[in-house]
Formats: C-alpha cells, structure tokens, sequence
C-alpha cells in the first residue's frame, strides 16, 4: 500500500504513513499478565449515549443520519454539526463519514480513525481498514472514518491554485538575506489572504477545538456511549484534545507518534529538527552499508555530502522537469524520512543529484505535496494543514525572532534547523487568530489511554509520546524502538499485539515495554 503523503510545512508534519511495513517480528519486554484493565465501561459500545453538554447542541447529537451503500462494503452519510459551538443555532456544515461494519458477531462498538496531517482525509485512510487495523480488530469493531471540518469532503477549505501552490512551495523556505526573507513574507501573507477571500466564517473554525466537539458528535451519532478512538501523529493532537474536552467518554484511545500538546512552535521545530537529523543519520548507516550507496566516508562525511547538495541547490536549481532548488530538494529527502520502504528511491536520488538531477527528489517532493504528474494538487491537505495548524498555536510575525530560531536550529540540526524553524513562518499572518494555546493535557478522570512513541520517528520524535504520556491523568506508554514513522501496523509484530490486546481486551502493557 502507497503510505499516505505528509504535506510540506515541516514544522506542522504529523501526516501517519499507512500500511508500509518497516521491519519484522519484535518481542516485548516485561509480562503481560500484570498489565492491568481498562473499566468494562471503557469499550463503548451502542446504548444510551452521553449528553451533550449544552442543551442547544441536542439536535445534533441526536440527529439521525441516513446510511447508504458506498462500495466495496463501506456505508456513507453526512453527519451536520455547527460551523461555532457557541453559536449552535447558527450556519451548519455536513462532516462525511463512512465505515464498515463489524465482521463478527460479539461486537465491540465502532473505532473511529484519523490518520493526520491535520488535512488527511480519514475517509480514505478507512478504506484501507484491512492495513490499518488488524483482523481481530476488524471482526468487533466497526471502522469509521471521517473527514474532519475543513477537510476533502467535509466544507473543504480552498486557498491556492496549483500554480499558486507550486510557486509556495518552490519559495525558499530557509531564506538567507533580506530579499529571500521579503519574498517569503509576502508569500506567506498571500497565502492566508488567498484563504480569507475565498472560504469566508469557516476559516476561523476549522482548529482542533472545533474538530474534537465534532468527534463527540460522531461519537453519538454511531451509537457508543464512549469514543474508541485510534489517531495517528496530528491525529494524537485531536485524540488528546478530545479527551481533555470530553474525559468522562473517553473509551480506548490509542495515540500513536504523538504531537505534544504543550509543546509550542519553537518548542515543536525543535523537537522536529533533531527528529529529521537523527532520521537522516540513520538512513545514512544503512547507506554507507551498500554498494549502491553514493555517500562515502563517515557518518559524519556523508550527511556533510547531503548537505552540500543541498547548499548547492540552493545556488543553482538541479534540473527536472521543473527546477528543483533547496526547497523542494530537502522536501524530497524529508519525505524518504518517514518510511525505510523509501531508502532505496533516496539513494538513487542522491546519486542523481551528483549528476547534476534532480528528477527523482522531485518525484518525492511531489508525492510529499500530493502533486500529480499533471501539476494537479489532488486534495485540498495542504490548504487545510495552514488553516488548522495557524488556529491550533500562535506563531510569530517577527523576521528577527524567526531568524534568531534559524540560526539556533541550524547548529542543532544543519540540514533540516533553518527550514523547519521557518515552516510555520505563514501563521504569523494568518487573518485568524489563534483559538489554541500550548498546554499540557490531563484529562482528569478518563480511561487508560494507550500512547505510542517510535524511537526515531523524525516528524513527531519520540520525546513527545514521553511527555504526553506523563502529562495524561491515565495513560500508558508503548515504545517501538526503531526508524519510521508512527508503529502499530507498520511491520511490528509486538506493537499490533499489545495495541490490539488493548483495544480488544482493555489491558494495557507492562509498564515500561518495548518492542524493539
């Protein structure tokens, strides 16, 4: 299966890659039989559902929607649900939702999926329910997807052109004197005003907040008195939002490659920045290993060769079919990142950069951005990525304070510091303000939650499952040590084990276990 493609702004990357498989059978340290259970209330199920907490929502929450055949065993609806909870008797959107059903008969409830971004589409991540979850987990659970507000199907925010959108991401996005600073400002601003223009009241309600109250209904619209929930990098924002709103219907959560709540921008692209080098080194071994590799020297040598290919790039774009400079260059190495599947293609490319080409970084860049060979942007992930993320946390508007967290970042991370610590650059114009502020989430009575965390998962490094699951009131932390991003079904026999004995059974791991 094609992973799922992150978009570009790295510093707000949390898109899962799905299906791939990133290594072969683990065994998890400490004894499972000690693992304690969540409460029978926990696995949700159909029933009574929670009430909404204001009573002008009820309409929502009790609606009824109607079920359609959609193809290949899947059922569609549309569920309505208010563009401001504030104002619930106001304008309304239509979320779309589809799933499939249970297999089995001793039915568990549904398990609703998010596989990230924020802007990935949760109806297609469903489709692929056969690779997402497990069998056992398929046989009790329905699979629901959705599409979160502002997203492909559900009152999808619109911004650029695909012109307007190969131009953004062919701006220098790690600018290195005042004229490349000056043109990134002015993209970044056109970008929220492009969005502004053309998506009205809705742009200002499409953040996690919004999303998560959404969730809620979806959950009672399903018929489970409590969320069973599995999200997947963004999707982890949403999930620990949604507990921290709701923590009495918390049911069994499983977060997996963890965007820390607390974390604030800064806080985030540095986190990121080291996340992507240790990534990178760790390509790099595998590398400097084969013969097919175009690095030579040391560890240290070869990430020095990359980074003069990107140097280079900068000054002097590698041919392709359209001119591939250091952005869209260091895009493409980024997206190799997130799954091994992928090292063979970046080897290839980084031989061809030497020659002066740069067709195969450009192949996945473009896969990154979801560019199709016809220069047409297939869904609307990277608009959406900008309208969520720039409501979720403020980011500043200060060159000299962004320019000072470059300069900072590099020396940690001198391939991907300056570029991250600009990605979130366009926030700082945003013609939205910020509902969201950094915070630690507790979420103060719920269930276990069960959080995931790779060891060197470059877009959400493995600090954050840590600190998520510290700050949770409940919660269990699950350790994959290896490369890739995001674990369960990812080719880790002892992460789907322990996942799926949660989700099926309630019990959570050992404390302290590792699938290694």
């Amino acid at each position: 299966m094609t992973p799922s493609r992150p978009a570009a702004a790295l510093v707000v990357l949390a898109l899962a890659v799905t299906g791939c498989t990133t290594g072969g059978d683990r065994a998890a340290d400490g004894p499972a039989a000690s693992s304690p259970s969540v409460t029978a209330s926990g696995a949700g199920g159909t029933g009574s559902t929670a009430a909404p907490d204001d009573p002008r929502l009820a309409r929502f929450y009790d609606q009824e929607v109607s079920w359609r055949g959609c193809g290949e065993g899947f059922q569609c609806a549309q569920v309505e649900v208010p563009i401001d909870y504030a104002r619930p008797a106001g304008k309304t959107i239509k979320l779309s939702v589809n799933r499939l059903r249970a297999r089995g008969d001793n039915r568990i409830g549904s398990l609703l999926v998010n596989p990230g971004g924020p802007g990935a589409s949760g109806l297609g991540y469903a489709r692929n329910a056969e690779s997402i979850v497990s069998d056992g987990v398929r046989r009790r659970f329905d699979i629901v997807g959705f599409d979160p507000r502002g997203v492909g199907q559900s009152a999808p925010i619109r911004c650029l052109s695909d012109r307007q959108t190969d131009a953004f991401f062919a701006t220098d996005a790690s600018p290195d004197d005042a004229a490349e600073e000056t043109r990134l400002t002015r993209v970044s601003r056109g970008f929220g005003e492009q969005c502004a223009a053309k998506n009205g009241a809705v742009l200002g309600h499409v953040g996690t907040r919004d999303a998560a109250r959404d969730l809620d209904v979806l959950r009672a619209v399903v018929g489970d008195s409590t969320l069973n929930f599995l999200g997947k990098s963004y999707g982890t924002y949403l999930g620990a939002i949604y507990a921290d709103l709701f923590p009495d219907r918390v049911g069994r959560l499983v977060l997996d490659g963890v965007v820390d709540p607390a974390a604030d921008t800064a806080d985030l692209a540095r986190a990121q920045a080291l996340g992507f080098e240790t990534a990178l080194a760790s390509f790099v071994n595998d590398c400097l290993g084969r013969r097919s590799c175009p690095l030579s020297g040391g560890r240290a040598a070869a990430l020095s060769q990359i980074g003069g290919m990107l140097d280079a790039a900068d000054r002097s774009p590698l041919k392709a079919s359209r001119p591939v400079g250091q952005s869209l260059a260091l895009l493409g190495v980024a997206y190799a990142m997130y799954e091994k599947g992928l090292w063979l293609i970046l080897r290839e490319a980084l031989g061809e950069a030497r020659r002066g080409r740069g067709d195969l970084l450009l192949l996945l860049a473009d896969s990154y951005t979801e560019r199709s060979r016809n220069g047409h942007y297939s869904t609307n992930t990277n608009d959406a990525l900008y309208a969520v993320t720039c409501l979720d946390r403020p980011e500043t508007s200060d060159r000299a304070a962004v320019r000072d967290r470059a300069a900072e970042l590099d020396k940690l991370a001198p391939r991907f510091g300056a570029f991250v610590a600009w990605g979130s650059f366009v926030c700082g114009s945003w013609p939205s303000p910020p509902e969201g502020r950094p915070a630690p989430v507790r979420a103060r009575g719920a269930a276990p939650i069960l959080v995931v965390g790779t060891t060197r998962d470059p877009a959400t490094p493995y600090a954050s499952a840590r600190n998520l699951a510290a700050e949770l009131d409940a919660a269990r932390l699950l350790t994959y040590d290896g490369d890739g991003h995001t674990a369960y079904r990812q080719g880790s026999s002892c992460i789907d084990k322990e996942v799926d004995r949660y989700l099926l059974d309630g019990r959570l791991p050992a404390e302290d276990t590792r699938c290694r």
